[in-house]
């Protein structure tokens, strides 16, 4: 059993822990705490080598998972070298594979981050026998990533970490159409989560953009693996066996259902539809969605009960939308007169823009979307 860590989103553990809970994962730790200045955190679990597969197939919040390979005191780089050139590198790094460096340092006397790169890069020469070729690791380049290694030192106490997911685990293979601003996979994901849709009734996504929220939402009703279509840092490790991934990946896609709930996506931009029309497709799931193009004002009346779950402008990055007050103002009155009765779950960037929807809104998490600090909220009917 290895010690394994699905790295989030801070804000987003406790809806990671659910979902491994869900998944049949009973040894769950605490949350790993994001760093001060926003970085991710994470949530500690035991697992075998197929867990690791189960893990990135399946988790739909979590932006990778990581194998613990070692964790110990460190007080100096020559005593930082002997200690990692004892650990086991050989499972995970295959003979001329690149590999990449991740190191954050805080309040610890191994202070720079580089030199703590070279000394590791030294003891994994010690134990292959050549030094490892060192590249930058560029999860949007869009090439083939090398195994990346992620360490963490922190009050003298360094861990070290092998990433088994390459590319983030929000990159689904499904949005090569993109809107401005876009919403991560893994965060749409967490928003349909945390609202408790039931998955039986309606869900609206009245300002859908590229499609993220209804897609996601698609594909948890019918229960399609969230990474089934794509390639993963752990296919590159020595031990892979394609024959037990094959079986992993047939077990999982068991269970897919042919029909879902009713979801209906829309958006006042033409483009925005175009662009999650084409994702929907990719993703295998736009016969389950309704999309339309039209304002939040021309809802159509809904029965009940059902689900909003969107994501506003916030009148931050798209610095052309002007006061979004009145739009917020609409979205209250639209959905009071057209879906009563109904739950809303919402991104929000200023609780005064919530007020002027006339509701009372509940906090479910404190995030972070495209550099911005956000809220994720929750209206009961």
């Amino acid at each position: 059993m290895e010690r394994l860590l699905a790295v989030c989103s801070p804000g987003l553990e406790p809806f990671v822990a659910k979902e491994l809970r869900g998944l049949g994962w009973k040894d769950i730790g605490s949350p790993w705490p994001p760093k001060p200045d926003g970085g991710p955190g994470g949530v500690e679990f035991q697992g075998s080598l197929p867990d690791i597969h189960r893990a990135n197939l399946l988790l739909r919040c979590a932006d990778r998972v990581l194998v613990r390979l070692g964790e110990f005191r460190v007080h100096g780089f020559p005593e930082l070298r002997r200690i990692a050139s004892r650990m086991p590198w050989e499972r995970y790094l295959s003979p001329g594979r690149p590999i990449a460096f991740r190191v954050s340092c805080r309040r610890s006397k191994l202070y720079h981050e580089r030199a703590v790169a070279e000394r590791l890069a030294g003891a994994i020469a010690d134990r292959a026998g050549k030094p490892p070729r060192v590249q930058p690791f560029h999860d949007d380049s869009g090439t083939p990533l090398p195994q990346l290694v992620v360490v963490r030192l922190e009050d003298d106490l360094c861990a070290v970490s092998m990433d088994s997911s390459g590319a983030l685990l929000h990159r689904r293979g499904y949005r090569l159409a993109a809107t401005k601003a876009p919403l991560r996979e893994t965060l749409a994901a967490a928003m349909v989560m945390a609202s408790g849709w039931d998955q039986a009734s309606p869900l609206l996504d009245p300002f859908c953009g590229s499609g993220a929220i209804p897609i996601e939402a698609a594909l948890l009703a019918r229960k399609v693996p969230p990474g089934h279509s794509r390639r993963f840092a752990f296919m590159d490790w020595p031990g892979f066996d394609p024959k037990a991934w094959d079986k992993t990946l047939a077990e999982a896609r068991k269970g897919m259902a042919q029909a879902g709930p009713r979801i209906i996506a829309s958006d006042r931009d033409a483009g925005a539809i175009q662009a999650a029309r084409a994702n929907a497709e990719r993703a295998g799931v736009a016969d389950a969605i309704e999309f339309s193009c039209r304002a939040v004002s021309a809802v159509e009346a809904q029965a009940a009960p059902g689900w909003v779950v969107t994501n506003p402008p916030y009148g931050v990055r798209l610095a052309k939308t002007g006061d979004l007050r009145d739009l917020y103002a609409q979205l209250g009155k639209v959905l009071r007169a057209r879906c009563p009765g109904w739950q809303a779950t919402m991104l929000a960037a200023d609780r005064r823009l919530l007020r002027c929807t006339g509701w009372d809104f509940e906090s479910v998490a404190s995030t972070m979307n495209g550099g911005l600090k956000v809220e994720l909220v929750s209206r009961l009917a």
